[in-house]
């Protein structure tokens, strides 16, 4: 009498395995492998289904529950269509097979390649249909690759799903759309950034706002590895790690970014993260969220440490200033003030002296600057530059372009003669590479000669295409530079108030500043600083005709330098505290005279007594 057992059927499904046709669909499996029990006279214990799986992954959730329900002695027969259903792992199909069901007693039946662990000289044939099984996985995953290659390299996205901010065109599913509601967020981010906020920072603020996270957004959508989760734990939990990326992806100028990673294996679930040099960057292949501008702002942004300190936030200043005369940023230095001294200090210098200074050296010199003068000064260069640009807009496009013009006539002319000279070099190579070639050809040279100065000359030449291809690079924006003007106008028209400077501010319209050592002049104490703008560089606005009103002005303020210069030397002198009483001795007598007062009102009668 036939043994009538608890039978598990299983049946697999992949995405690859869909364009074979309808007869291997998980219904069709059901149905063939339910007629067989039936047929045989056994009990069906249950069907286990995994739809869009890859054989090559064992990670299924019906397999599992099988696994355990066998372990548990639940099941005593795995009946299959056949044994690519179980999997196409040769390694993984076999330990299955012929070690875990054979450890519990578990018979095992594949229909398609009439295979019956009871059978031994049908289990026999068994390991070979697994290599064949891998080996049409591994020709498949060869094939997907080319295929994922050649669309990549045709400018087509290669990710399944858009990214945070976009979605898929519904007429064609290589193009994106923006999604608005991502996008607005996208761009808040931008912005928060710009605004001198960092990821985690804006993590924070998102997640109090109650902002869904991208994960928990495209699951809501039916997007994304979440798109069949119906709940999903702390929905709003962004973290510094996620804005990071979203203002690092060059999607968001409207670009497409292909090959960001690769697997070596199909057997290989861990992906391997290429350098942004290996990336397949088309751009404006899709409409931006964020201008070119917005994007490289917030890069540089990120690329200078900012570090909260004692008053709890970070100097908006801090990498832009640089030293004159070494080139080292300068360290900001700022504390908060207390009881005893209600006051706060906070300013600059250069980094190398104060390093030096920590060992006894002498290096560099010390570039001290407050940030409350550098506020100053930024604040009237941009209001001045701003406002004059825009009243006088003619006049402003044609001083830029006459600076710019200077500023690189000399690089353009030792660019153009070095990339003339590269050029004329890599024509005789390829005269020589022929003549190398000829002289091979009639026995002149031996081979073992030929490679050795064939490989040379195609080093070189190498190198120097490469030169001529940044020197053209270069001289191309050495002419686009004077558009920058109309980028500039563009940003000072943004901005309609300028009576207070803002951390926005300052992160649009400075590039950098150089601080020069402060130096007397005519007994002044006086200190040149550079501001570059964005766009324009270094601009000299023309000098304002001072008024009779303007010109008394000055000439007050000179005499209270003056004076203050030389009450400051008197107590110096004599060492005397304001408001405190000092001692006078007469030359003749030798008696003492204590007086009160303020210093400077005596100091013109006594200094004869």
């Amino acid at each position: 009498m036939q043994e009538k057992y608890n039978v598990g059927i299983y049946c697999r499904l992949s995405r690859d395995d869909e364009r074979t046709g309808e007869s291997v669909s998980i219904e069709n499996q059901k149905i063939m492998l339910s007629r067989y029990v039936q047929e045989q006279g056994w009990n069906l214990y249950a069907a286990y289904c995994d739809d869009g799986w890859s054989g090559g992954n064992f990670d299924r959730s019906a397999w599992k529950r099988l696994i355990a329900d066998i372990e548990a002695g639940k099941v005593a027969l795995v009946l299959t269509k056949d044994m690519s259903r179980i999997g196409r792992d040769y390694l993984q199909t076999g330990f299955y097979t012929e070690v875990l069901f054979r450890k519990f007693g578990v018979r095992f039946i594949a229909i398609g390649n009439s295979i019956d662990s009871d059978d031994p000289s049908s289990s026999e044939f068994a390991p070979f249909v697994n290599i064949m099984s891998e080996w049409y996985l591994r020709d498949l995953s060869r094939k997907q690759r080319t295929a994922i290659r050649v669309k990549g390299e045709s400018g087509k996205p290669t990710t399944n799903c858009a990214i945070y901010g976009y979605k898929k065109d519904p007429n064609d599913k290589y193009h994106w759309l923006i999604d608005e509601e991502a996008a607005a967020v996208v761009r808040r981010i931008f912005q928060l950034t710009i605004e001198g906020r960092g990821p985690y920072e804006i993590a924070t603020m998102l997640c109090e706002e109650k902002i869904e996270t991208p994960a928990t957004y495209f699951a809501r959508q039916g997007r994304g590895v979440w798109k069949s989760r119906e709940d999903i734990p702390r929905p709003y939990s962004w973290n510094g790690f996620a804005v990071g990326q979203i203002l690092s992806k060059p999607e968001y100028m409207g670009h497409t970014v292909n090959f960001r990673t690769h697997k070596e294996s199909y057997k290989d679930k861990r992906a391997i993260v290429h350098s942004p040099e290996d990336w397949l960057i088309f751009e404006n292949t899709h409409e931006a969220i964020v201008d070119k501008e917005t994007w490289e702002l917030a890069q540089k942004l990120r690329n200078t440490p900012r570090r909260h300190d004692t008053i709890g936030e970070a100097n908006p200043l801090t990498g832009l200033l640089y030293c004159a005369d070494c080139g080292a940023k300068l360290y900001n230095h700022r504390s908060q003030g207390t009881a005893t001294k209600p006051y706060s200090s906070d300013w600059f210098d250069c980094s190398t002296y104060t390093l030096a200074r920590q060992y006894h050296d002498s290096a560099c010199s010390n570039h001290h600057i407050s940030t409350k003068a550098l506020r100053t000064l930024i604040l009237e260069t941009i209001r001045a530059a701003s406002t004059y640009a825009i009243s006088n807009e003619t006049e402003f496009i044609q001083k830029v372009r006459a600076a710019s013009e200077v500023r690189q006539a000399q690089a353009a002319k030792d660019l153009k003669r070095k990339l003339n000279k590269d050029r004329r070099r890599c024509e005789e190579l390829d005269t020589i590479i022929k003549k190398l070639y000829e002289s091979y050809a009639v026995g002149r040279i031996g081979e073992e000669r030929f490679d050795t100065l064939l490989a040379g000359y195609e080093q070189e030449q190498a190198t120097l295409r490469q030169a001529v291809t940044e020197a053209e690079s270069a001289l191309n924006s050495f002419e686009q530079d004077t558009a920058n003007v109309e980028r500039f106008l563009a940003l000072a028209k943004k901005y309609t108030d300028f009576s207070e400077l803002t951390t926005p501010m300052i992160n649009e319209f400075i590039e950098k500043i150089i601080v020069y050592a402060p130096e007397k002049i005519d007994g002044d104490r006086t200190q040149e600083v550079e501001i570059y703008l964005k766009f324009i560089g270094r601009f000299d606005l023309p000098a304002p005709e001072l008024t009779p009103e303007e010109e008394k002005r000055q000439a007050s303020l000179h005499r209270h330098r003056v004076k203050s210069r030389e009450r400051y030397q008197m107590m110096k002198a004599g060492e005397h505290v304001v408001g405190q009483p000092f001692k006078l001795v007469c030359k003749c007598c030798g008696e003492e005279i204590e007086l009160t007062g303020r210093l400077g009102i005596f100091f013109g009668k006594l200094q004869n007594v």
